[in-house]
């Protein structure tokens, strides 16, 4: 039985340009909290990180090491803090539309029966080889479910599994639990 597409085909476009708006709001939003230069690349990178990435020598090389690494886990707890908030304001059908192609793409990344991911109102797709629904109850034994913007957040790389999932806001069941691997698109 094949299920229920999460976006119409004569929507993919309108989707990818709801992604599109979304993304981008989100980077101006990420600028005006300071985190990072307000691109997408700097949204999963903590500053630690983003100082050896760019070349730096990290905050361990500093000529007063425990201060300058307090300082750096501060900044960056403040980082972490602001990019949980990312939420960009936009019309309901820009964020539905962002939802239902993102899940889209997530559901050609990793096809199968095994994973229910739900981020409600706005879809719901199965992803991941494993066990199918119980044909009594239609759920399959893994189940995730995230907010919008969690969801979102997830999918542009302006937060990571691990934070999201330590800050309370994924709601997961079963064995297969984290999507960090496909993440983010």
């Amino acid at each position: 039985m094949v299920g229920m597409a999460v976006i119409r085909e004569q929507d993919i476009e309108k989707g990818r340009q709801a992604w599109a708006q979304w993304v981008e709001a989100a980077r101006a939003q990420a600028a005006t909290v300071g985190i990072g230069r307000g691109n997408a690349a700097d949204f999963g990178v903590n500053g630690a990180d983003r100082d050896t990435a760019a070349g730096g020598m990290g905050p361990a090389h500093g000529t007063d090491a425990a201060h300058t690494t307090n300082a750096t886990q501060d900044s960056t707890d403040v980082g972490e803090t602001a990019a949980l908030s990312i939420s960009p304001e936009l019309p309901r059908p820009v964020w539905a539309m962002a939802v239902r192609y993102t899940l889209f793409l997530l559901e050609r990344r990793a096809p199968g029966p095994g994973v229910e991911v739900r981020v409600a109102p706005w879809g719901a797709i199965k992803i991941l080889d494993g066990p199918a629904s119980d044909p009594h109850n239609l759920t399959p034994p893994d189940v995730i479910e995230l907010e919008p913007d969690v969801w979102l957040r997830l999918a542009a790389g302006i937060t990571t599994w691990a934070q999201e999932k330590n800050a309370g806001h994924i709601t997961a069941v079963g064995e297969r639990d984290d999507l960090s691997d496909l993440l983010p698109l």
